[in-house]
């Protein structure tokens, strides 16, 4: 499970076309150009793919799009997760996850569960579901921060439960996961400009935004992190880091969308409440990805 999850991940946007639905040409397009430029495996269903405004059957259909299109070039992870237990465990029970290599599973957002809510959730999800889990906090999201002491404890009860993307932003906190988790738990940091200082504190990779744009760029980050040249990583991550900035200026996936619209990938449709990114916006990440790419 370690080498299947270290290096580089990407949270997959998901493009729509001007009528909102979804644009399966384009998809197909930005799952090439990540798997080309060198990630290790693809998260469908995160975050950054707006799951929150896709209907169920689109989530089926993106999940086998998905799944066709990568044919086996790299590992894929799927996200399976919701603030009522009940759902995410029939989901994981009724939905067809052939071909993926492990579920995803947010925080239960909005109910604000406490520490023992959040252990019986993820314990009754480890139990319903076919494949690996690894575990996400964002507390910035959910409203709900899962303490290292609660995710130690589900690692060392629950053998599938194989990991944490942790997108707290507190260092402090992962480096008690990685104290605390048994030895072979995967810390993978969730936010782009921390991923060399979680790799230094025990991380192995990233699940990244900023892939989508450079897949190849931020592969190599990772890779000399891993290798343990963090200066190296370091001086790379530095350049990259006003555009990386730039990409959360008016929320996720609002900035990678847009990013991705400049370079002709995609559309920078959204699906309401999200709105496309601003013009002042799209000047200034023009100007930045012109700077870094000189």
């Amino acid at each position: 499970m370690k080498e299947r999850f270290s290096g580089t991940g990407v949270a997959l946007v998901t493009p729509f076309m001007e009528n909102g639905a979804i644009d399966f040409s384009a998809v197909a397009k930005v799952v090439d150009r990540v798997v080309e430029g060198g990630v290790d495996y693809i998260v469908v269903l995160g975050t950054t793919g707006e799951t929150p405004t896709l209907t169920t059957d689109e989530r089926k259909a993106l999940i086998r799009f998905v799944r066709d299109r990568v044919a086996n070039r790299v590992g894929l992870v799927v996200g399976v997760g919701g603030n009522c237990t009940r759902d995410v465990v029939a989901t994981l029970k009724s939905w067809d996850l052939s071909g993926y290599d492990a579920i995803l599973s947010v925080n239960p957002y909005y109910n604000k569960p406490n520490q023992e809510g959040l252990y019986q959730h993820f314990k009754a999800v480890a139990e319903a579901s076919p494949l690996p889990v690894i575990l996400y906090n964002i507390p910035g999201r959910t409203g709900v921060n899962m303490t290292p002491e609660t995710i130690a404890r589900l690692a060392t009860d629950c053998e599938n439960i194989i990991g944490v993307k942790e997108a707290s932003g507190n260092l402090e906190q992962m480096e008690r996961v990685h104290a605390l988790a048994p030895a072979d738990f995967l810390l993978i940091s969730g936010d782009d400009g921390l991923t060399v200082e979680v790799i230094k504190h025990g991380g192995v990779g990233v699940i990244s935004v900023l892939a989508n744009i450079y897949p190849a760029e931020t592969a190599q980050i990772v890779r000399r992190a891993l290798e343990g040249d963090i200066d190296g990583a370091n001086v790379l991550i530095e350049r990259v880091e006003p555009f990386i900035a730039s990409l959360f200026e008016e929320g996720n996936p609002v900035g990678i969308k847009c990013a991705l619209a400049l370079k002709g990938v995609c559309r920078d449709t959204m699906r309401l409440p999200l709105v496309a990114g601003s013009v002042s916006l799209a000047e200034k990440m023009k100007k930045l990805i012109s700077e870094y790419e000189k």
